[in-house]
């Protein structure tokens, strides 16, 4: 399908969507509850996306129908009148930065032609991404951490002490955050928030040349859509611990389990990426409420056209 079927007014229609649960999730921020956070965002994104003049159906969500109530895998949302669409999406990307008042909460989503996302299942994924510019190839999930980076380094023309890795701090990252350091590239680990964690890579002001690690699948889906839109290279494979994760990947149609993806085989066709920043981050400033207006920072991104605005919005309360 073209990528003709992602009319260039959905790009602005899309951070509406970001911008509405990322408001939503503010008033919970610093509350310390995760759950409250998370659905007050589900609410006012599931609203906002059936006010589109969309045929859009949820293929990276909040879970399968038995365990969300909204804005589950397989829900169709929007008016059924418009384009025929694949939505990843996460309302609140960051349950446990927003409860902390901590940064890098965002409200994130994804748009592509109906067919074209990885119907990824709510597993983990072994995940490596570095931002554009490189030839491709320039990493591989099946190397060590430390040749990763040596690799990066090289390509970049300097030396491995000068590469930035962002990595999950967690105990199942240890042997990476060793092999890393072994070679003296830099580990810049964070508490939450993959997705970012993703595209930090494609932004210079970062300072975030790779990232690696095993964090969830439908966020590698959701991160993919965004290196799309900017250049970069990811490969990720899905990682199963037990039978009912397996089935749940052959419910989706996922027959080869050990798969290595790349980017163009997680999202197949041009996509729209939106996020809005609900806590200020290294992307994105957060909600501010001020002199009876709210604002808000948001990035849409088409691939389509390769561009990335920045949206500054200011509504009277």
């Amino acid at each position: 399908m073209s990528s003709e079927t992602l009319d260039r007014s959905l790009v602005l229609e899309a951070v509406r969507v970001t911008e509405a649960a990322a408001v939503a999730a503010w008033s919970l921020v610093g509350r310390g509850d995760e759950k409250a956070a998370d659905q007050a965002a589900v609410d006012a994104m599931r609203n906002a996306l059936n006010e589109l003049a969309i045929d859009g159906e949820i293929v990276i969500g909040e879970g399968e129908r038995d365990e969300a109530p909204m804005l589950y895998i397989g829900e169709k949302v929007g008016t059924g009148s418009g384009p025929a669409i694949d939505i990843a999406l996460d309302p609140l990307e960051g349950t446990t930065l927003t409860a902390k008042a901590m940064a890098n909460a965002l409200a994130v989503m994804a748009w592509a032609p109906k067919g074209t996302l990885l119907n990824a299942p709510d597993t983990y994924m072994d995940k490596i991404a570095c931002g554009p510019g490189y030839p491709e190839g320039v990493i591989d999930l099946d190397a060590s951490a430390a040749d990763n980076a040596k690799a990066l380094a090289k390509a970049k023309g300097v030396d491995v002490s000068e590469i930035t890795v962002c990595v999950l701090d967690r105990p199942r990252h240890a042997e990476i955050i060793n092999s890393l350091r072994s070679v003296g590239a830099r580990v810049y680990l964070i508490t939450d928030g993959d997705v970012a964690g993703v595209i930090n890579t494609a932004d210079p002001d970062t300072g975030v040349d790779l990232y690696m690690g095993q964090g969830g699948a439908p966020e590698g889906v959701l991160a993919c859509a965004a290196l799309k839109c900017v250049g970069g290279q990811f490969q990720g494979r899905l990682v199963f611990r037990n039978n009912d994760e397996r089935a749940r990947a052959a419910r989706w149609g996922i027959t080869d389990l050990d798969r290595k993806y790349s980017l163009n085989e997680i999202v197949r066709a041009d996509a729209i990426f939106a996020m809005t920043g609900v806590t200020k981050g290294a992307l994105l400033d957060g909600i501010r409420f001020e002199k009876g207006a709210v604002h808000t920072h948001s990035l849409v991104m088409n691939s389509s056209t390769r561009t990335v605005r920045e949206v500054r919005m200011k509504r009277p309360l």
